[in-house]
């Protein structure tokens, strides 16, 4: 049996996740909260990796927006690739990634995940959530192949790629890109997406 690490940033999604595995028969999974924000999640993964080292997998899970027309709320998203999306330097020509400045990547590569139907594409890791639709609209002019964003996944992946482990980042969208309107969001709708994909997710991953 794998072993999987999955990453939530707060308890709320971890108590999600875990509701959806049964404590009835063994499984491979942890389920930590390592904090909001790609820094928080990155120091935690690193952390556990470090005091655990019989992990196989790593997983960033939890709740996100999905960009307008890319997904349904209460629908999965499953990162191809996950971008630090304001990861470098702005400037009068507009925004220059680390990449472009030459300092490192802003993007690594993610895995797929077996059981799960998701809309697939490259989900974003911002250290400030989109609440306008100008943003928004920068942000998919410059990564025309989004499909969502979250916080935390790129600390998750870097973490997991130091230890030379695979790595995945499934997204529950619980509200659209766009202007910030907390009234719109569909929360319970994202849980009960974490919780019905957990079993899903653990069972493909450990077969792998």
């Amino acid at each position: 049996m794998n072993r999987i690490l999955i990453v939530a940033a707060v308890e709320a999604e971890a108590d999600a996740v875990r509701q959806g595995l049964p404590a009835d028969r063994p499984h491979g999974v942890t389920v930590l909260v390592g904090g909001v924000g790609s820094a928080q999640a990155a120091a935690a993964t690193s952390r556990a990796l470090a005091l655990d080292p019989g992990y196989e997998a790593v997983l960033s899970m939890g709740i996100g927006g999905a960009f307008p027309g890319k997904a349904e709320l209460g629908e999965l998203l499953l990162a191809r690739r996950v971008v630090a999306a304001d990861l470098g330097a702005d400037s009068p020509a507009g925004f220059l990634s680390v990449d472009e400045l030459g300092f490192g990547t802003s993007t690594l590569d993610a895995g797929r995940v077996p059981g799960i139907d998701a809309v697939v594409g490259i989900i974003l890791t911002v250290n400030t959530a989109t609440g306008t639709d100008e943003r928004a609209a920068e942000l998919m002019a410059r990564h025309p192949q989004a499909v969502g964003e979250a916080m935390e996944g790129y600390g998750v992946a870097a973490a997991a790629a130091l230890a030379d482990l695979p790595f995945a980042e499934v997204r529950a969208v619980s509200n659209v890109v766009g202007k910030r309107d907390r009234a719109a969001w569909q929360l319970g709708l994202a849980f009960k997406a974490l919780t019905a994909a957990a079993l899903p997710i653990a069972e493909g991953l450990e077969a792998c």
